[in-house]
């Protein structure tokens, strides 16, 4: 078991980590999340004995890392796969783990065999991809057959049969009654992963409990209805009866309903008594992720701009002879209408009969009647001549 208590580190005035709590159980995968600069590779080293912290303590077993006897054979981690000798093969850099750790060189073979590694076991890890890394840093996590095992997004790099794989592994070595902590940014992936979830922001804990009390305790469930669109007289009754009934009703782009704070038996029950067919009434749950950017969206230090595309689009080409507009009796042209937009939003379509949208100068004449602009073309010819 990891047990961390009051854990916190300063790096100047910068606090990193501040009193951080927690503890990581064994027989089940524990989740480590929150946003870029929240503290969660820091907390990582201070359990590895990596940094030391400012104040608090950690423990493994009940002892600090460095104390730990052998603890290659205890504590397994991954931090960096990139942290390996580009010069070595995969195998010999798993044999040298080994002989430090006093672990027999068919250890090697064996989890170069689990990773998937065992062909390419001769090639330089200097020539290995992003995932063929991250393969080799879960083979000598392993190498020790510890109890302990720590890993900073593992599945980085990875291709589908890749991440599959390290989910069913870390789900077995749970299953084993190992202590599994693992820290990802892919909510969708800590939802089919973790058992419990670990979720700290700006070096502060936020939520220690099972991946399904956090969804249920930071989000909403909600069902969807949708009638009939042959006319709002249903929509707008069954609304009314849906909010007196004591519901919460909110309108979807769709035209679909969104209603809380009522079971859907419910809700039908107060359709049938509207008179008002239901087309769809299903139960929906908020994800993983909607329910973690519920709770850090207050948090994230890092945010992209408003407009995405701002800056991106190249100037418009200046018009040579736009300075002669206005001039010698010319007509300037319209200045162009100003369509909003949001987001990355195409603009709205136009409405039907009004064309594509208002114009600056005068309508123009009806087909069948005689333009008010031919006397004067004509005596702008005469001038000329």
């Amino acid at each position: 078991m990891i047990e961390a208590v009051g854990l916190t580190k300063r790096y100047g005035a910068k606090t990193a980590v501040d009193d951080l709590s927690f503890q990581v159980r064994p027989g089940a995968v524990t989740g480590f999340l929150g946003p870029n600069g929240s503290g969660k590779s820091t907390t990582m080293r201070m359990i590895l004995g990596l940094d030391r912290p400012t104040a608090g303590h950690v423990t493994i077993g009940g002892h600090p890392y460095r104390d730990l006897p052998n603890a290659p054979r205890q504590v397994g981690a991954l931090l960096d796969a990139k942290g390996v000798h580009g010069g070595r093969t995969a195998r010999n850099h798993l044999l040298s783990l080994a002989q430090l750790a006093g672990i027999p060189a068919a250890r090697v073979d064996e989890v170069l065999g689990v990773v998937g590694l065992r062909d390419v076991a001769k090639r330089r890890s200097s020539g290995f991809s992003l995932g063929m890394g991250q393969r080799l840093g879960i083979a000598a996590a392993l190498l020790g057959d510890p109890q302990v095992l720590l890993f900073d997004e593992p599945v980085n790099g990875l291709d589908p049969e890749g991440i599959h794989w390290v989910r069913n592994l870390m789900k077995s070595l749970a299953a084993e009654g190992r202590t599994v902590f693992v820290s990802s940014h892919l909510m969708s992936e800590m939802a089919l992963t973790a058992d419990h979830l670990i979720v700290i922001g700006r070096g502060r804990l936020l939520s220690d409990m099972s991946v399904t009390d956090f969804i249920s305790a930071n989000s909403a469930d909600f069902a969807r209805v949708r009638v009939p669109d042959d006319g709002p007289e249903g929509r707008e009754k069954l609304t009314a009866s849906l909010i007196e009934a004591g519901g919460r009703v909110m309108s979807e782009p769709g035209g679909a309903l969104r209603v809380t704070g009522l079971p859907l038996p419910r809700i039908s029950d107060l359709a049938h008594g509207c008179d008002v067919r239901l087309w769809e009434l299903s139960p929906h749950q908020a994800s993983l992720e909607e329910a973690y950017m519920r709770l850090t969206q207050g948090l994230v230090d890092y945010r992209s701009t408003d407009d995405a595309k701002a800056g991106l689009a190249e100037p418009p080409p200046q018009d040579p002879y736009a300075s002669l507009l206005g001039a010698g009796g010319l007509a300037a042209p319209p200045e162009p209408v100003e369509v909003p937009q949001d987001g990355w939003y195409a603009p709205p379509p136009p409405v039907p009969g009004q064309g594509p949208g208002p114009r600056s100068g005068p309508s123009p004449a009806p087909a069948d009647e005689p333009s008010s602009a031919a006397p004067a073309e004509e005596q702008t010819s005469k001038d000329l001549r």
